[in-house]
């Protein structure tokens, strides 16, 4: 896996020397993204360095930072764990808190590893859970190793894990999310949200071309003109600017914009686009996704909608969960209690 280095970001300058009539132009810093690295390159599987686990297709740290890209793919997710837990009936063997943090990762990485508890006569009497983000396949079958934030490894013994996943039709080692599709549009919501938070900081306006072609604009007052430009940069920028030229004529200093962001940058309809395809994504009706809807109509009926995705959604995750009662007595096992009908 490779490491990307940020940008650095900050003031740039360009002067070409040469007297009085030299050209002048420097440019303000980017906003910084919560993505620093090239999330959809998948790579497939391959042996660390050291041969002793497999690396993940994708970096597990880009898909738990994707959860703070936009104002949709984290609460669509928890929405998702919320209504697999909503009819959970823990056990000795397995409490609630223990089945969300589970059932998180599952749906943030399509990973989940729980440690399997033993008696004294080896049969499994409980799990414990362990964070996915820490965890990768050792080379040998059926056996897993957990990362330390200090560099070390934990490793557990052969069957000592129990591996939830789906299926990748590239790689058996480890499940991967069905939601990297709309990691673009995810993140073109960031970039959106960005722009239109730096535009009204920049004080509504996209930027602007300082223009001078004034002879009785000497060095100094070039030099002081620039750096009072350099530093009333930030919120209410070039709002409060004197400037003084004796004998200077009307045109003498222009400021130029760069653009017209009320007619040329479609925000809204990027950020409807983009957030339709979270939405298809999470497969959540919009009924269910806290959508305002656009038109009179409004979504439908969103009992209706909700039956129908419990159904086709939020039953097979608790199936794929329930392989935890594989290895549990009949008195330790969990169940997921079946929905309710929907209210008349």
């Amino acid at each position: 896996m490779k490491k990307h280095k940020k940008r650095p970001g900050g003031q740039h300058a360009a002067d070409t020397t040469g007297g009085k009539s030299r050209a002048i132009a420097f440019s303000f810093g980017e906003p910084e993204s919560v993505m620093t690295g090239e999330l959809s390159q998948y790579l497939g599987v391959y042996l660390q360095d050291n041969g002793q686990y497999y690396q993940t297709p994708v970096p597990l740290t880009g898909l738990a930072r994707l959860l703070r890209a936009n104002a949709y793919h984290w609460p669509m997710l928890e929405f998702k764990v919320n209504k697999l837990l909503r009819g959970f009936m823990g056990s000795a063997a397995l409490d609630r808190i223990t089945m969300r943090k589970a059932a998180t990762d599952y749906m943030v990485f399509a990973n989940a590893y729980l440690q399997r508890l033993y008696n004294m006569f080896g049969q499994v009497v409980g799990y414990t859970h362990l964070a996915a983000i820490n965890m990768r396949r050792a080379k040998a079958d059926d056996q897993y190793i957990m990362l330390g934030v200090d560099g070390s490894m934990t490793t557990f013994e052969p069957g000592e894990v129990l591996h939830v996943k789906n299926y990748d039709v590239s790689q058996e080692i480890y499940g991967l999310p069905s939601y990297l599709g709309a990691i673009q549009s995810m993140l073109l919501q960031e970039d959106a949200t960005l722009f239109r938070r730096r535009y009204y900081r920049n004080g509504a306006h996209m930027g602007y071309v300082f223009y001078s072609s004034s002879a009785y604009l000497d060095l100094d007052d070039e030099s002081a003109l620039r750096m009072a430009m350099k530093e009333s940069k930030g919120v209410g920028n070039f709002r409060n600017l004197f400037l003084h030229i004796p004998n200077g004529k009307e045109k003498d200093i222009q400021i130029l914009p760069v653009g017209d962001f009320s007619t040329k940058d479609e925000l809204e309809k990027i950020k409807n686009i983009s957030r339709d395809d979270i939405i298809a994504a999470h497969r959540i009706p919009p009924a269910l996704a806290n959508i305002i809807p656009s038109v009179a109509g409004g979504l439908g009926d969103i009992t209706a909608a909700d039956a129908v995705y419990v159904q086709n959604e939020i039953e097979p995750l608790q199936e794929d969960l329930g392989v935890v009662n594989d290895d549990l007595p009949e008195h330790l096992r969990v169940h997921f209690a079946p929905a309710t009908a929907p209210m008349p």
